[in-house]
């Protein structure tokens, strides 16, 4: 059986502990320029198969390396969307009811 291959997460520093708390590696960049050469550091590492990658990093790759991530198979770079905060004046209900709106694809009414 061949070995598996791991996660890491390229995220800023400020939700890296989050990913940590959820049993993911987090690889730290506080910059896009820090997050390019983690991710050049990642390809080199054979037991990585999925790079997490925070969206604003990867839009920000060079064009070699987004060539590069598009060539390779693995490891498979994935970007996700940063965190948001619920805009001021937003209530928590309303944001808990698009999340639902969105997950079960109909709106619900909280009592």
């Amino acid at each position: 059986m061949p070995p598996s291959l791991g996660v890491r997460v390229l995220c800023r520093p400020e939700i890296a502990t989050g990913f940590a708390l959820a049993g993911l590696r987090p690889v730290e960049a506080a910059s896009a320029r820090d997050a390019a050469e983690r991710l050049r550091d990642l390809f080199a590492a054979s037991d990585i198969g999925v790079v997490l990658i925070e969206e604003g990093f990867y839009d920000a790759l060079p064009g070699d390396l987004r060539r590069e991530v598009g060539r390779r198979a693995v490891p498979m770079v994935v970007p996700f969307p940063e965190p948001a905060r619920v805009p001021p004046g937003e209530e928590a209900e309303t944001y808990i009811v698009e999340l639902l709106g969105q997950v079960i694809g109909y709106r619900v009414r909280l009592k």
